[in-house]
C-alpha cells in the first residue's frame, strides 16, 4: 500500500468504524445478518478507497471489500487485509459470502443512494428476503468526527478562510462576469490546496464551485435546498455563475463556497461590497443581525444541546419583521439555520425543528443566517464550526464576514 499522508484513514480507525456500524446494528436489530456499502463516499469512510465495489459486513463473518474495479488501485489505498476481486460481479461476491449469509431474510442497505435496478441485481444473485436503510446509522457515525478527520477540516478551514480574506478581494474587477469570477476563483482554490470537488447527499445534485452571485443573482429560485441561489450558466448548467452578469460599482458580491482537504469539506460565506460601503439602513441592520445570530448559536453547540431547541431558541427571539425574507427569499426560504458536514457538505444532524437527539463532542456544522434584500441581494454569513465543552470553534475565521473593495 502506498504511504498517505496522516490525515488519510488508518487500518486501525477503519476497523474500529466497521465494529461500531456492528456494534449499532446489534442494539437496534439483534437479528441482523449482514449490511452492504455500496455508495463511493460511505465506502471510503469505512475502507479508504472509492471504487467499484460492494464492502460486505456479515454478522458473524470478517467483513470484505469486494472489488469489480479497480482491484489494483483499491489494494493499493485501502489498509484492510481482506480485499477481494469479483470479475463477475455480484455473482462472485455471493459465492463467497455463501449462501446462509446471501439468503438472509433482511439485508441493510443505503437506501437512499442505491437505484432500484441494483437492487433487483442484487436480489437476483444472492435471493435475501427484503432491505432495511442503512443511511441514518452511519450519518451517525459519520457525524461524530475523528482526530484525522478534523486534522482534514481543520486544514481545509485554514486554506478556505486565506481564498475568502486574501484571494477574493484580489480578483474582484469591474467588468468581470459570474462566470469569469467562478472559473478564476476555481483555479485559485486548486492552487491553494483544495481536494477539486463538492460532494453532497442530495440526489442528483451539484454544485461547482458554488454559490457566486452579484446583486439580486443571488436571490434568484434554484431547486437547491439552502437560502441562497444564483442563475447559473444556463437551464442545463445552474451552477457556477452566469456569463451575463458582470460586476458593477455598487455591487453587493455574495460567495458561498464549499472547500475541501481530503475528501472533508468546509463552508463558507462572504459578502464583497465593491465600489465601496454599499451596506447601509435595512440591510446593513439585516447582516448584523444574521452575524449576530451565528455567534449566538455557536455558542450554543455545546456536547448535550438540542439542534431543535437551538432552533426555536434562536428563531422566537426574532422579530416578525426580520424573519420575512429569513434564511431565503419570498417563499423560498428553508427551515434550519444549519447543518453538519464532513466528507458531504449536507450531512446531519441539521439545527432545525425534529432534530431532538443531543449535540456530541467532535461534530462539525456549518451556520448559516442569510436574509434576502429586494434590490440588494442576499446578505449574511456563514462559518463551520467544531463542536466543543466550550461552545463552536469556529474553523474558517468568523473574525471577517463583509469586506469592502474599492
Amino acid at each position: 500500500m502506498q504511504e498517505n499522508p496522516i490525515y488519510y484513514p488508518k487500518k486501525a480507525e477503519l476497523e474500529e468504524r466497521t465494529l461500531k456500524l456492528r456494534n449499532r446494528l446489534s442494539v437496534l436489530d439483534p437479528q441482523w445478518s449482514l449490511a452492504l456499502i455500496i455508495s463511493k463516499v460511505n465506502q471510503y469512510y469505512f475502507t479508504g478507497t472509492m471504487q467499484d465495489a460492494v464492502y460486505a459486513i456479515p454478522r458473524d463473518k470478517e467483513a470484505t471489500l469486494f472489488v469489480r474495479r479497480s482491484y489494483e488501485r483499491a489494494c493499493d489505498e485501502s489498509p484492510l487485509d481482506k480485499i477481494v476481486p469479483i470479475p463477475k460481479g455480484y455473482r462472485d461476491m455471493a459465492e463467497a459470502l455463501g449462501e446462509k449469509v446471501c439468503s438472509s431474510q433482511t439485508v441493510y442497505l443505503e437506501e437512499e443512494i442505491v437505484p432500484v435496478a441494483m437492487v433487483h441485481r442484487l436480489h437476483h444473485h444472492m435471493n435475501f428476503g427484503c432491505t432495511k436503510a442503512l443511511d441514518s446509522i452511519v450519518g451517525e457515525l459519520r457525524s461524530i468526527k475523528s482526530p484525522s478527520e478534523l486534522l482534514c477540516m481543520q486544514k481545509s478551514g485554514v486554506l478556505h478562510a486565506h481564498i475568502m480574506n486574501k484571494v477574493v478581494p484580489k480578483l474582484l474587477r469591474e467588468g468581470i462576469s459570474e462566470a469569469q469570477l467562478a472559473t478564476e476563483l476555481y483555479a485559485a482554490m486548486m492552487q491553494n490546496g483544495h481536494h477539486g470537488t463538492f460532494r453532497l447527499r442530495m440526489f442528483d445534485t451539484n454544485i461547482t464551485p458554488g454559490h457566486i452571485c452579484f446583486g439580486e443573482n443571488s436571490l434568484y429560485p434554484t431547486s437547491f435546498n439552502g437560502p441562497g441561489g444564483h442563475r447559473g450558466l444556463s437551464p442545463a448548467v445552474p451552477s457556477w455563475g452566469s456569463e451575463t452578469r458582470f460586476l458593477r460599482k455598487g455591487d453587493l458580491v455574495f460567495i458561498d463556497i464549499a472547500f475541501g482537504v481530503a475528501g472533508y469539506h468546509t463552508d463558507k460565506t462572504m459578502l464583497y461590497c465593491f465600489g465601496g460601503n454599499i451596506l447601509t439602513g435595512e440591510a446593513l441592520a439585516a447582516h448584523q443581525q444574521c452575524v449576530a445570530i451565528e455567534k449566538q448559536t455557536a455558542r450554543m453547540l455545546v456536547p448535550g444541546a438540542i439542534p431543535s431547541q437551538i432552533y426555536q431558541q434562536v428563531m422566537s427571539e426574532q422579530t416578525p419583521e426580520f424573519l420575512k425574507d429569513f434564511m431565503g427569499y419570498g417563499n423560498r426560504t428553508v427551515p434550519f439555520l444549519g447543518h453538519s458536514l464532513g466528507l458531504q457538505g449536507d450531512e446531519t444532524p441539521i439545527i432545525a425543528k425534529k432534530f431532538d437527539k443531543p449535540v456530541e463532542e467532535n461534530m462539525v456544522f456549518a451556520i448559516e443566517p442569510k436574509k434576502g434584500i429586494k434590490g440588494i441581494g442576499m446578505v449574511g454569513t456563514e462559518n463551520t464550526y467544531h463542536v466543543t465543552p466550550n461552545g463552536g470553534h469556529c474553523l474558517t475565521d468568523d473574525s471577517v464576514d463583509m469586506i469592502t473593495v474599492e
